[in-house]
């Protein structure tokens, strides 16, 4: 449950996982021949390219002392040719990678918001939302960049350095040898800071998250900030997360922008070498001054794709930090799903049956233990007892929110562990304690329920729940809009038009959590006048503290102790004195 906390950092792979790249292979394969054709144009622009210099060493060797002036403008033309093919080429090499990139960033958060909202309760009761929501937006975006350029770019780099290097050693193998001698000695300040790179940019991520999680804790929680005055309070520990997130920022930075320092000075001082020898060959006759100018010429194209490749390897060690987030959560198992050879649901009829069931939320902490019931169609069975005795894990299990830990739950004799989930939820009603109200207008938010509800269906329902009446008050009837967890409506409201989405889906079973905590004792008699009539011949389960809205049901059970304390009806369990008794009186 730790991890349940915008304060606690989230646990870090101790080795680099090259698994985690060749999963996101997976993403690029589907655009391979893209990928092929953006590199041609790539490789053919960098080979045209690395032989402008060459062509510079000709023209100042050969044409230039000799007056060529045929091939001095033959060579000034081919060389703005090959300028306007790699202006061209870099061109379409933009459009192609920016959309496969766009492309693969697309199909990773769909499989990421697909798995979200496959994965149980119990997923989201152990860690902030905030955290959650910083591994679908942030940490998939940054991967754009080492997905749109980054693979590319690097791939042409590494032949761009071969053709570079062949020229070189095609005008003089001494100064070429100068040159790489530098190699050396950065791939060994790589191997020294390579595991300080991807450690810092895993706390980076850590620290982003925590950020996240808490702005979002904070947002939601606005009201009763507010309320009891903790502004300052909040703010101080923003300040304080903001703070770890720039220093772990900083930290990571730092060492990513300490490999283009080391480039830097390794290239100057193997520049500097082949100046000293090459000054020294043309003094001596070895070399001409054209030989030189494009030699030097390659060495700056020489470092400048390994510092490319240099800075991909960073972004490298920083990508697989988010990958590591969000192939965690892509994997994450589904505990919550169907059987292999799960079959559909037939249409419900409404009996339910506990057999031997027992539930824990926390394993050695059972919520229930071997509870048993029956309930036939029709029946409307109310649920009471004290607060955390496993009321509302009964109706979760029926829609099989859970995994039972023991035992077998029925309807109309068949094991619902044994059906799609689909085919079992869509013949059921939930209205939570929770009424969450979603942006958009009211007749949208109604028609969740029902996607294909007529506007005539979606009123008749709202009627029924005694929604109608403020509906039709508010500036634009079912069409405004409300925001957010509507906060623009009372908690009655938001209540009422819930009730109205799990009526409008005209379940088999109809599943009331607290569904009347929040309305009116006015709003409440006519309300029970209309579920009376939409009660009658569904299986009905209800939770619900008020008296007149359990006292009709055809059986009350009292839940305690992982099971049931008591059952009857409500004249029954008045005249046994129990439990019940004493809740009614007290």
């Amino acid at each position: 449950m730790a991890r349940n906390r915008y304060d606690v950092d989230e646990e870090l792979e101790e080795r680099f996982d090259f698994g985690q790249l060749k999963r996101l292979a997976n993403y690029v394969k589907p655009h391979k021949k893209k990928m092929l054709l953006a590199l041609f144009f790539m490789l053919s622009s960098s080979l045209l390219a690395t032989c402008i210099p060459k062509l510079f060493q000709i023209e100042m060797d050969e044409y230039i002392p000799e007056k060529n002036i045929a091939g001095i403008v033959f060579l000034a033309v081919l060389t703005v040719l090959f300028c306007i093919y790699i202006v061209v080429c870099i061109r379409l090499k933009i459009s192609l990678t920016v959309k496969i990139g766009q492309d693969i960033i697309y199909q990773i958060r769909e499989d990421l918001f697909a798995r979200l909202q496959e994965l149980p309760f119990s997923y989201y009761d152990t860690r902030p939302h905030g955290k959650i929501q910083v591994r679908v937006v942030n940490y998939v975006n940054n991967l754009s960049d080492i997905l749109s350029n980054g693979i590319l770019n690097t791939v042409t780099d590494m032949f761009s350095l071969l053709f570079i290097i062949g020229f070189m050693f095609s005008m003089d193998v001494q100064l070429t040898l100068v040159c790489l001698c530098g190699l050396p000695v950065l791939i060994l300040f790589i191997v020294f800071i390579k595991k300080k790179q991807r450690y810092t940019w895993q706390q980076q991520s850590n620290k982003q998250s925590n950020l996240n999680a808490y702005i979002s804790e904070s947002i939601n929680g606005i009201r009763v900030t507010q309320a009891f005055v903790r502004e300052e309070k909040n703010i101080s520990i923003f300040n304080n997360l903001s703070m770890n997130y720039r220093k772990a920022w900083l930290r990571a930075t730092y060492y990513s922008f300490a490999m283009t320092p080391m480039v830097d000075l390794i290239s100057t001082v193997t520049t500097a070498f082949v100046y000293v020898l090459g000054v020294s060959a043309i003094a001596a006759g070895g070399i001409k001054v054209g030989v030189l100018v494009a030699f030097t010429s390659y060495i700056s194209r020489f470092w400048t794709p390994i510092n490319t490749i240099a800075g991909f390897y960073n972004n490298v060690l920083t990508a697989v930090s988010y990958l590591e987030r969000i192939f965690e959560t892509i994997d994450e198992p589904v505990e919550v799903t169907d059987a292999q050879d799960a079959i559909e649901m037939p249409e419900i009829r409404g009996d339910v049956s506990f057999r031997d069931v027992t539930f824990s939320y926390e394993d050695g902490i059972p919520v229930l233990q071997n509870l048993s019931f029956d309930v036939k169609r029709g029946q409307t069975i109310a649920f009471v007892g004290p607060t955390g005795a496993g009321k509302s894990t009964i109706v979760n299990l029926i829609s099989r929110f859970y995994n039972v830990d023991s035992g077998r739950i029925f309807i109309d004799g068949i094991d619902i562990a044994a059906v799609t989930l689909h085919s079992l939820r869509r013949q059921m009603g939930v209205m939570m304690q929770d009424s969450f109200i979603f942006g958009g207008t009211i007749m949208d938010n109604i028609r969740y329920g029902n996607k294909t509800a007529t506007d005539e269906e979606v009123i008749r329902a709202a009627k029924t729940v005694c929604a109608h009446d403020f509906i039709m008050q508010m500036e634009d009837g079912y069409q405004t809009e409300v925001n957010e967890r509507g906060s623009r409506l009372s908690a009655g409201q938001r209540q009422l038009i819930s009730f109205a989405r799990a009526l409008l889906a005209d379940p088999a079973i109809l599943i009331l959590d607290e569904a009347t905590s929040s309305i009116d004792t006015e709003t409440e008699l006519a309300l029970q006048r209309g579920l009376n009539e939409l009660l009658k011949g569904r299986t009905s389960f209800i939770i619900a503290h008020r008296l007149s809205t359990i006292q009709n049901a055809d059986c009350i059970m009292y839940i305690d102790n992982g099971g049931i304390a008591e059952a009857g009806t409500h004249e029954e369990l008045l005249g046994k004195k129990g439990k019940y008794y004493e809740l009614i009186v007290t």
